[in-house]
């Protein structure tokens, strides 16, 4: 049986349960839109006039305002948390009890805590002791702190799903072991944690939604001014929520395409080596 760096491949009896879930899971989400509509039918939601505002430019071109600041904060936040947690990947791996112990104590600890609990600490704690972050990093430091441990484990798991021969090969013609990881399993490892380093940044991407809590114009706090605005209250979060899900499918796409490529390419790579 197949595996990612991550689970397992799951047994025909998983596959069937996932499948039975989906089914049910989708009907309940049809019967549930159903009746959305036809509530929002009996209130008069539906009418053209409420809906015409959203098929002009300005409208659109405010919300596409909205998504960049959202992009923007996501790759930023992503950027820095993958560059954080690879090293305290690298951390938990150390064979340094002192290195080792911080990086592990870490993880544990933020993957506990809610990313929302950070914003409020960058965002009331950290002005009291003099310090106080421009708007946009005020929402981009606790999703990348957050993030990172996420990050670290994804790592971790991928270095430790290549062949401890690869490292001993590099260490066998000469290689330190500084440079054994950077240029033999480092590079291995993040191609097998692709797909798994997309599915977080999706939840990233989502995560941008908190900055609706320090006031940053990303999507969600850029609808809520709209609405304010137009009085459209449903019509523009259901737009606002639209745009989240296309977003959010288009990674999820490309997740699940990384990972088939990367299952076709597994036994590829054991036939070259045959």
């Amino acid at each position: 049986m197949s595996s990612t760096a991550l689970f397992d491949e799951p047994g025909p009896r998983a596959r069937r349960r996932i499948r039975v879930a989906t089914v049910l899971g989708t009907l309940a989400a049809v019967a549930l839109a159903a009746l959305a509509v036809r509530q929002f039918a009996a209130n008069g939601q539906l009418g053209y006039e409420r809906w015409q505002p959203y098929a002009t430019w300005p409208m659109w071109r405010y919300l596409l305002g909205g998504l960049w600041s959202t992009a923007l904060a996501a790759v930023v936040s992503a950027a820095l948390a993958m560059a954080f947690g690879l090293v305290l990947a690298l951390g938990r791996l150390s064979e340094r009890r002192w290195v080792r112990l911080p990086a592990a104590g870490y993880v544990e600890v933020v993957r506990t805590i809610p990313a929302l609990l950070l914003v409020y600490v960058v965002l009331f704690a950290l002005p009291r002791y003099g310090l106080d972050l421009p708007l946009f990093w005020k929402l981009v430091v606790p999703l990348a702190v957050s993030n990172a441990a996420a990050f670290a484990e994804i790592f971790r798991a991928g270095i430790l799903s290549i062949e401890r021969g690869q490292g001993e090969a590099g260490l066998a013609v000469g290689l330190t072991r500084g440079q054994t990881m950077r240029l033999i399993v480092l590079p291995q490892a993040a191609r097998r944690v692709l797909p798994s380093i997309v599915s977080q940044s999706v939840g990233l991407l989502k995560d941008t939604s908190l900055g609706f809590v320090v006031s940053y114009a990303e999507l969600l706090y850029s609808g809520k001014v709209l609405a304010s605005f137009n009085g459209l209250l449903i019509q523009t979060y259901l737009i606002v929520a639209l745009i989240y899900l296309v977003v959010n499918l288009s990674l999820s796409k490309l997740a699940r395409t990384l990972e088939a490529r990367q299952r076709l390419a597994v036994p590829k790579r054991r036939l070259a080596r045959a």
